[in-house]
């Protein structure tokens, strides 16, 4: 294993670029881990309509960054008491939605600062049913990146200020708010840590789970490329935003795998425009279906036709296709 050292730095931009980066590039026979703490930001999974997640109106007002990662699952806020983790290893079957593989070592090291948590759910750890960290996947299909958020010393009441909390998640998680789902993990520690300190003791716990680590420090060109990936991609509006659907239906669901939100425009019978959302987490990129469902025929036996032999369960996780199909095909009058 392998530490990337990411010199400090706090833009939640370079750091996602970073981490793509590094995903991408780096020697793909070692494993490598990443640590960083961001400005005050609001991450926003790969699959999500980013406008409809945030509160538009605080968070410009607030100078919070907003910023769309490469992995699914849901929008996150991060600020300078968030400490984020990045496993880059080899992409495989077996790991892939297998959160337990890369939470367990995090959560014995907590375990080790006397932080008793759990993995519980999609891909959450908790202590005493209070949510410490979210954690997503991204795989390129040869190497892939598990990472995830832990609440360290965050301010609590900025997460529900700055997002959107949609009504069918609070429902399904049986709670009234955010705040009251979610802790610090200073609130459970014997003797208060400064995040630097934390860090520092989460990377020794973690040494101690592998046999073999070292740090590797970027190369100024190498640094080079990860800005240039940032202006690219993390500073552009089209990657973080993106463009709103022209749409007259909508649809949304949640299910296990998290909601999906679809938002169609059918003109004259016919399907002219798709665009999902959702907080999911599924390999294949979603332009696949959006691109393969365009102009046909808005009719369930056409879509279902076009959807024969596609694996849904790769874009999704585990949905049967035919509550897919019903998601997109209802009673509702179409477009003339």
């Amino acid at each position: 294993m392998i530490f990337i050292e990411n010199e400090g730095h706090t833009n939640p931009r370079l750091n996602l670029a970073l981490e793509e980066y590094a995903l991408r590039n780096f020697n793909s026979q070692s494993d490598y881990l990443l640590f960083y703490i961001n400005e005050p930001s609001i991450i926003i999974g790969r699959n999500q309509n980013t406008l409809e997640e945030i509160n538009h109106e605080y968070v410009e007002k607030k100078h919070i960054h907003v910023v769309r990662r490469i992995s699914g699952g849901g929008a996150v806020y991060h600020d300078y008491g968030n400490l984020n983790f990045s496993f880059i290893t080899n992409h495989d079957t077996t790991s892939l939605n297998n959160f337990k593989k890369f939470t367990e070592p995090v959560i014995n090291a907590l375990s080790k600062i006397g932080v008793k948590a759990e993995l519980k759910g999609r891909n959450d750890i908790l202590v005493n049913d209070k949510k410490i960290s979210g954690t997503a996947q991204f795989s390129t299909g040869k190497r892939m990146v598990s990472h995830g958020t832990l609440l360290f010393d965050t301010n609590l009441e900025e997460v529900g200020n700055a997002l959107q909390v949609k009504m069918s998640k609070i429902i399904s998680k049986g709670h009234k708010s955010v705040r009251s789902r979610v802790a610090n993990i200073s609130e459970y520690l014997n003797n208060p840590l400064k995040i630097e300190d934390f860090r520092a003791l989460l990377l020794k716990g973690l040494y101690e789970e592998r046999e073999s680590f070292e740090t590797y420090h970027l190369t100024s060109e190498e640094w080079k490329s990860v800005q240039l990936l940032k202006e690219e991609k993390y500073d552009s509006w089209d990657w973080n935003y993106g463009r709103s659907p022209k749409f007259n239906i909508q649809r949304s669901k949640r299910f296990p795998v998290g909601e999906i939100d679809v938002r169609m425009f059918v003109e004259k019978g016919y399907l002219t425009e798709l665009k999902i959302f959702g907080d999911f987490f599924g390999k294949e990129p979603l332009e696949n279906i959006e691109n393969l469902l365009a102009g046909i025929k808005y009719d369930k036996e056409k879509i279902s036709k076009k959807l024969n032999g596609i694996n849904i369960e790769a874009y999704f996780g585990d949905i049967p296709k035919s509550e897919f199909i019903e998601l997109l095909y209802g009673s509702d009058e179409v477009g003339s």
